[in-house]
């Protein structure tokens, strides 16, 4: 059996942002592998960390032929990230964008519905600025 049938969806890359996070310098492939207990292959990882970094939730640096991997800024804004990503994504495999967003504001609690229309009205606030 393998261990990726076994394993929620999402917890790798939980599993290695936290690595990530606790670490004290950028970590190459090979020491993230390392770091991470079970039966999981070289490649597996690589393409863990590739994804973390082009959802944004990562920065990394060549060293020689190789890269090392850092979290993108506090672990709060790392989550938020990959959360957006999660988000985006299933907004964008459905066929009813409108019917989805409505359900979604639906069921907010008021002081979330407050807080989205508060970052959409900065949000649309700074493209306004930034077209000038």
């Amino acid at each position: 059996m393998s261990t990726r049938a076994t394993r929620p969806r999402g917890a790798l890359e939980r599993q290695v942002l936290a690595c990530l996070a606790i670490a004290d310098h950028p970590l190459s492939v090979g020491e993230v592998l390392a770091d991470l207990d079970g039966d999981l292959a070289y490649t597996t990882v690589m393409t863990t960390l590739t994804r973390l970094h082009s959802k944004g939730a990562l920065v990394r640096e060549q060293v020689g032929r190789a890269y090392t991997y850092a979290v993108a800024g506090d672990a709060r804004a790392m989550g938020s990230s990959v959360t957006a990503q999660r988000m985006r994504r299933l907004l964008e495999a459905g066929d009813d964008r409108a019917g989805v967003l409505t359900r979604f504001v639906a069921g907010l609690r008021p002081e979330d519905e407050q807080l989205l229309t508060d970052v959409l009205a900065a949000t649309e606030h700074t493209e306004h600025t930034e077209q000038r």
